[in-house]
């Protein structure tokens, strides 16, 4: 029988939920229960998640802010994981919440955020999403157009708090694809060119609109900080003693590799506040943040089942297995890394090199290329940690392939908050 080390890798990695094990039978185990036995209870693939890891991930960030100062907002980038059970948690901790849709709006008004705590983001908002976010009382719109600005005034009988979406012009380091803050973006209003100052002015001057605030974001997945501070210094050419509100976005990186090394909750919020304070100086407004991939990344992970294994000599091993591109887009679509493990043999010796295949009708449906596993057999329970973003708000139907559930586990405890799709649910919304 296998027995767990203190030097198990699973144990000491950032890449997998807090808590994470490998239990005596060899098997890995995370908010107290044998991955194993989810898979075997509730099919896969399937998504869980540790409920516990997601509530110490928002209490770090809130610790971290009061220990430097109380005027503070923490929002859920709530498109990482955009379902009500996550919504839940968020609200429950006390963090408000940053949506992007009407569907988004929907659902973090289900799960019991206040509307006030609600932060409504958006570059091409609909009619019908932003008379839903006035209706619902929605606290905060961002306006991202001058089209917008018009509409919105148009709509309202009563004051509405707003910000304005800033591009400050500066280029994160990470994939083009999830760069947002740079000058040739779809989102917000370009400082450099002044339209920035004059969407300010036009907010100014509607009947109906009180601009309270700026918003920021340059990017996701971002590792180094000092760009954050650039964004900080940028919007301080543009406010005013009016201005009480300071969105300075999200985009802290997490561990989807051993390699990776993020900075710190901690860190990243010590930037920004210092940042804030020694551009604003006397005048601070509330400082506010947007973070998602790092509240859930690494609380998630993927359970898969082993169904192919295909060698070519010379050439690799294949280790296809019943998801791919419709449950975890994000290696298709930016090249993201991820590891990938056998949860029944955890404590194996990882020392077979294979490419995670999915079981899709696309030669780029491929999990993680050249991924060291334990020997895989048939039958396997395959794991990639790292998957609690991203990867349920971007799947889909692909090949007919119904979604997978969302699991959450906690104290030994495992129940369905997203069931499983079947195949009646394919056809269900089919108009005969």
């Amino acid at each position: 029988m296998e027995t767990t080390t203190k030097a198990n890798p699973v144990e000491s990695s950032a890449v997998y939920p807090l808590g994470s094990r490998v239990n005596e039978r060899g098997h890995l185990e995370v908010g107290g229960c044998d991955v194993v036995e989810l898979a075997a209870e509730f099919g896969t693939p399937a998504y869980v998640y540790v409920e516990d890891d997601m509530r110490a991930r928002a209490r770090a960030y809130k610790d971290a802010f009061a220990a430097r100062t109380d005027d503070y907002e923490i929002l859920f980038a709530s498109k990482a994981a955009p379902f009500t059970a996550a919504y839940r948690v968020f609200a429950e901790e006390g963090l408000s919440v940053d949506v992007a849709s009407g569907g988004e709006l929907h659902m973090a008004l289900r799960a019991g955020f206040p509307p006030e705590r609600i932060y409504l983001h958006g570059n091409n908002k609909t009619d019908a999403e932003l008379r839903y976010a006035v209706e619902a009382g929605v606290g905060h719109i961002i306006c991202d157009s001058f089209d917008e600005i018009r509409r919105l005034d148009a709509m309202l009988d009563r004051p509405q708090d707003v910000l304005i979406r800033v591009t400050p012009g500066i280029k994160a380091d990470t994939h083009s694809y999830i760069q947002t803050g740079q000058l040739d973006s779809k989102f917000g209003f370009g400082l450099e060119d002044g339209l920035a100052a004059k969407a300010v002015e036009e907010v100014r001057a509607s009947r109906h609109l009180r601009l309270v605030g700026l918003h920021a974001h340059i990017g996701s997945q971002i590792f180094e900080l000092e760009p954050y501070v650039r964004a900080i210094e940028a919007l301080g050419t543009l406010a005013d003693a009016e201005i009480r509100l300071l969105n300075v976005g999200g985009g802290l990186g997490i561990a989807y590799t051993a390699e990776d090394s993020p900075p710190s909750i901690e860190t990243y919020v010590d930037v920004k506040v210092a940042g804030v304070r020694r551009v604003f100086e006397g005048r601070v407004p509330r400082i506010l943040i947007e973070p998602g991939r790092s509240l859930v990344g690494n609380a998630g992970l993927t359970l898969y089942t082993v169904g192919t294994l295909k060698e070519i000599p010379g050439v690799r091993t294949y280790v296809a297995v019943d998801g791919g591109m419709s449950d975890n887009l994000r290696p298709m679509l930016y090249g993201a890394r991820y590891e990938a493990l056998i949860a029944n043999r955890a404590n194996a010796p990882a020392d077979t090199l294979v490419t995670v295949a999915g079981m899709h009708c696309e030669s780029s449906d491929m999990i993680v290329r050249d991924a060291r596993v334990a020997a895989p057999r048939l039958g396997d329970v395959l794991v990639t940690p790292a998957t609690g973003a991203y990867g349920y708000a971007m799947a889909s139907n692909y090949n007919g392939v119904p979604r997978p559930p969302v699991i959450f586990v906690k104290d030994g405890d495992a129940r369905v908050v997203v069931r499983r799709e079947t195949w009646d649910d394919l056809v269900a919304r089919d108009v005969e």
